[in-house]
This record gives C-alpha cells, structure tokens and sequence, in this order.
C-alpha cells in the first residue's frame, strides 16, 4: 500500500530498500522456535523468506500531506554512508529521491522532517553528499528529532552513546546525518506533546532508544500511529517481549511495545511500522491477554 488516508491527512510511502535482513534468532532477543514457528507460515514470503530462514524488511519514509503542509517522517539509510559494521546498508546507491518524486515531491517541497528516532537507518537522507559535503537533502524543511536522543548521541552535550551492537552499527552516523543538520541551523529538538501540525503529535516511546518517538494521526473516524522501531516485524506483536537486538534499554523497549499494541487496539488505530513488508500497515487486536496482527488488505479496512 503506497497512498492512504487518515483524516485529512494523505499518506505516501517513499520505499528505498527492500530484501531479507537476519534470521529471526538473531534479530530477536528472547527468540524460541517455539514462540516462532506457529506464525512462520503466516509471515512467508511478504514478512519472512523460507529459503534462506531471513525475515523480509523494508527501509520506507512516509510523506504526510496535510493539504498545508508536507511531512516527512523517518529519513532511512541514505546513500554513500560508510557503515562498516553493517555492510547490507553501507555506501547504498538507491533511488529514494526517484521514488519521492514519484509521489509527487521534490526534496524543497518537504516542510517538515520528523526522525522517529537517530539510527542510521532513520536519519541517512537527512543529509546527501555534495562536493565532498554533507548538506542537508531538504533544504527548506525544519528537522525535528527527538530530544532525548540528542543527550544521547552528542558529543558536545558529553554524551557516549550506546555500547556494544548500537555502538557499532552507528558509527559515524551522528556526524554524517545529524551535526550537519544542526549546522544548518535546521535543528529542532521534540519533547512529549510536541505538536507537527494539526492533529500530528509526538509522543516519546523510550527503550529503542532513550528518545524513540511515535507519530499520532488523528483522524475524525479512524487513526494512525507511525511507531517506527518500536515494532519491527509482526511477530512483536504476538511477542511483544521479543526486543529487537539494537533495543537500547531492554526492559524498557518491551514495556513501552506493550503500551503501544494496547493503544493501538483499544483505538483499532493504524499501526504503521518503520520496516514491515506485505501492506506495511497492521491492526492490532487483542487476544487473551495478549495481541495478534491483522495483515494485508485486511488491516487496511
């Protein structure tokens, strides 16, 4: 699904990258062939390959055009980022930009960037390379990332970052996708409540990163929540205890998905991951005391 609506907001996903990514066993912390295997056929092929074992994942940006104003939310991998220490997305060459105009929009059309949360594979367009510079793609937007994450990340504020796994698959990102933008001058740092637009509000989800945020649509009949990598595939909505690996805060991650799948099912709200397959949208309903997803057409409905 590449448009929708919500409200009277239209929605256009802007795809960079699509393949298969890691097994389950390593993407998932908590993983158990027994917590997977009953939904393996359910998730094959849009979600998981059985071929090669590796779930199946997306790198997407969504445009939300108000009418007034376009957003942009999440800004993937970028092209020519050094990332040694996760080759899959190092020095990609794709045609995100070709896919944006495609959907109707040049980068000076972009009002407002929103990175969910600072990752690589959330931040790499805000920034292209130009003349051996890292200048910031969308020149006439503002930048609004997380507060918390700049605490985090930013050596001027004395941060030191993650440890282990998140230390290594970002390296480098902070300098290349994020300093250049505050620059720029075109930094502007969200805390809870933090208003995009009418009727777009954020609303921090911390355990992926100490400063992840969720992006609330409301529409008159229906919403959407835009929860980037609170969920990164639809066996955390069966599993919510499964972290991901690159989840920053363990217990919190899982807490805070929990609180999400909640939300979404009492509201029967949208759920609009960053990286899921298939239609990239799911409802979420409850099931017992736990949740399960509604894929495909039927999520749309």
């Amino acid at each position: 699904m590449d448009r929708f609506r919500i409200g009277h907001v239209t929605v256009h996903r802007i795809e960079e990258w699509q393949g298969t990514f890691a097994p389950p066993s390593y993407l998932f912390q908590g993983y158990t062939p027994e917590g997977w295997d009953p939904h393996a056929e359910e998730f094959a092929p849009e979600y998981f390959d059985p071929q090669t074992g590796h779930l199946y994942a997306f790198l997407q940006s969504w445009v939300l055009d108000t009418g007034e104003q376009r957003i942009l939310f999440d800004t993937g991998a970028g092209n020519d980022k050094d990332r040694p220490n996760i080759p899959i997305f190092s020095n990609l060459q794709t045609d995100f930009l070709g896919n944006l105009a495609r959907a109707g929009f040049q980068p000076e059309d972009i009002d407002v960037v929103v990175c969910s949360h600072i990752h690589i594979d959330h931040v790499g367009w805000n920034t292209r390379l130009v003349e051996g510079r890292w200048e910031p793609t969308f020149r006439n937007a503002r930048y609004v990332l997380p507060l918390a994450d700049r605490a985090y990340w930013d050596p001027e504020d004395g941060a030191t970052g993650p440890d282990g796994v998140g230390a290594a698959v970002n390296a480098g990102m902070y300098e290349d996708s994020v300093a250049p933008i505050i620059a720029a001058g075109r930094a502007e740092w969200a805390e809870p409540g933090f208003e995009v637009a009418n009727g777009l509000t954020l609303h921090v989800c911390p355990g992926h990163t100490p400063g992840s945020m969720m992006l609330e649509v409301a529409g008159k009949d229906d919403s959407a929540l835009f929860v980037g990598d609170v969920v990164h595939h639809p066996a955390q909505i069966y599993r919510p205890e499964w972290n991901s690996v690159f989840c920053e805060a363990p217990d919190q991650a899982r807490e805070t998905r929990r609180q999400v799948l909640e939300l979404a099912a009492i509201r029967q709200a949208l759920l609009v991951p960053a990286h899921f397959g298939g239609s990239h949208v799911a409802r979420v309903l409850r099931e017992g005391t736990g949740f399960r997803p509604v894929l495909g057409a039927a999520g749309l409905s």
